[in-house]
């Protein structure tokens, strides 16, 4: 079949976060719910559950041209969340897994 020319990319947490911090214009998206959200995030993350994620994102994700990555838990939600941006037009969407994989300090 004909594939889109925008598709969900995947990268490890760490090289994700890595071009978090090196690229400018970047939009970090935890798509777990609002509890799970406040008991502790990556810092610097916006909270888009996936259970909400619609075309009305726009207003958050403005440009969507820029880089967005999104993690969960474990990885599935992010899956489901970025095949869901790049099918809204978002061009450049990476799913850096679950906050599972992050060693970092978390902010609440």
């Amino acid at each position: 079949g004909a594939k889109m020319a925008d598709e969900l990319k995947t990268l490890p947490m760490a090289e994700g976060l890595a071009a978090v911090r090196q690229t400018t214009g970047t939009a970090l998206v935890d798509v777990r719910e609002a509890g799970e959200f406040a008991e502790g995030h990556i810092p610097g993350a916006l909270n888009v559950p996936l259970s909400t994620l619609a075309p009305d994102v726009a207003a958050t994700l403005k440009d969507k041209a820029a880089p967005v990555f999104v993690y969960c838990h474990s990885g599935r939600r992010s899956q489901a969340a970025g095949e869901r941006l790049v099918s809204f037009g978002y061009s450049d969407v990476t799913n850096i897994g679950g906050i599972l994989d992050y060693a970092g300090e978390l902010e609440k």
